[in-house]
């Protein structure tokens, strides 16, 4: 008996330690196992341009993770996390950003993240960068800001450059769709050569967040590319809030009524509200008014079939090529039939 129970402890000491090493922060590198990339090399960049990145990260435990500390070797660069608390399977990034400034050529540094939760670690990411001193942005980058959704936006960035006669910018590479890029060539004296960059957002940008690179491709063999970093934030110009209407518990035949609220940066007015589905048991009133703001009153009476029960709405609105949308979604209770005595 006294065997048979100390064959079941043992067995149960080695399951709780089989999914602690899975879901617990147990081993020694349990730090490193957050980061999707442990080194980054930023390759060649041009002098003054805005050089960053993210180090994504996901907690993939079950405990919080919390960063007491972030820095780096070197004055060349700085890191500063998104957050300093990731809860479970949360996700975040640590950036680290070039100083091209006040630097030149060749840096090499590490970033070291510190952990103090749920128990000290320490992660070192090695960094590696050549600032050139050949090629020179101003500004450092293209940085269009807020833009509202449905715009067009243009930057411009010039770029100068020291040093052979027979250099140029012979092709430029960018993937984003929702970008565009034109370069004009604005002087060629000697040595002393400069272009003017104009990127352009194009109206059909979703609403989000665009952080990429364009690459100037150039005929120096030992370093053709060029990167230039792109940043955006697409905004919508009426937001619907919220966007996901939760319903909660509904009971067969019994309305209710929440209010959906848009709100826009400008005065607008609604022309239609439309469901997906012909159920009709939705009713909104539509408002007749021109307004930055309009309140929506939903009402739902669910029909008998019990379950998930949702809807898909567009709200058309003057003068705005693009519809809002939103969704309801709701659960239907089974209503329990009475029977008559006999």
């Amino acid at each position: 008996m006294h065997c048979l129970l100390r064959l079941r402890i043992v067995w149960a000491t080695a399951f709780l330690l089989t999914l602690g090493s899975t879901a617990s922060a147990q081993d020694d590198d349990w730090a490193v196992k957050l980061f999707e990339k442990t080194k980054h090399d930023f390759g060649q960049v041009a002098k003054s341009s805005k050089v960053s990145y993210q180090f994504k990260m996901k907690n993939i435990y079950k405990q919080t993770v919390h960063i007491s500390n972030v820095r780096t070797t070197c004055g060349c660069s700085v890191g500063r996390p998104s957050t300093n608390t990731l809860k479970s399977l949360e996700e975040g990034y640590v950036e680290v950003s070039l100083d091209t400034e006040r630097f030149s050529r060749r840096k090499d540094s590490n970033l070291i993240i510190t952990f103090d939760a749920p128990k000290h670690a320490e992660v070192r990411i090695p960094l590696t960068a050549y600032i050139r001193t050949d090629v020179v942005l101003s500004p450092g980058d293209v940085n269009f800001g807020a833009v509202d959704v449905g715009s067009e936006a243009h930057r411009k960035v010039s770029i100068a450059y020291a040093g052979r006669n027979d250099w140029k910018i012979a092709d430029l590479v960018l993937s984003n769709p929702y970008l565009s890029a034109h370069l004009v060539q604005r002087e060629r004296s000697g040595s002393r050569i400069s272009y003017d960059l104009d990127v352009a957002l194009k109206p059909s940008a979703p609403v989000g967040i665009i952080r990429d690179r364009l690459y100037l491709v150039t005929n120096d063999a030992s370093s053709p590319r060029v990167p230039v970093l792109i940043e955006a934030r697409v905004e919508a110009d009426i937001t619907v809030t919220p966007p996901i209407v939760a319903l909660g518990t509904l009971v067969p035949g019994k309305s209710k009524t929440v209010n959906v609220v848009l709100r826009g940066k400008k005065p607008f007015k609604v022309d239609r509200i439309e469901c997906e589905s012909d159920r009709g048991a939705f009713k909104v009133s539509l408002p007749n008014t021109t307004s930055p703001v309009h309140v929506l009153p939903l009402t739902v009476v669910p029909p008998e079939t019990p379950g998930r029960f949702d809807e898909e709405f567009t709200v058309t609105v003057q003068d705005r090529e693009i519809p809002l949308t939103f969704k309801a979604i709701g659960t239907i209770t089974q209503v329990a039939s009475s029977q008559g005595a006999e």
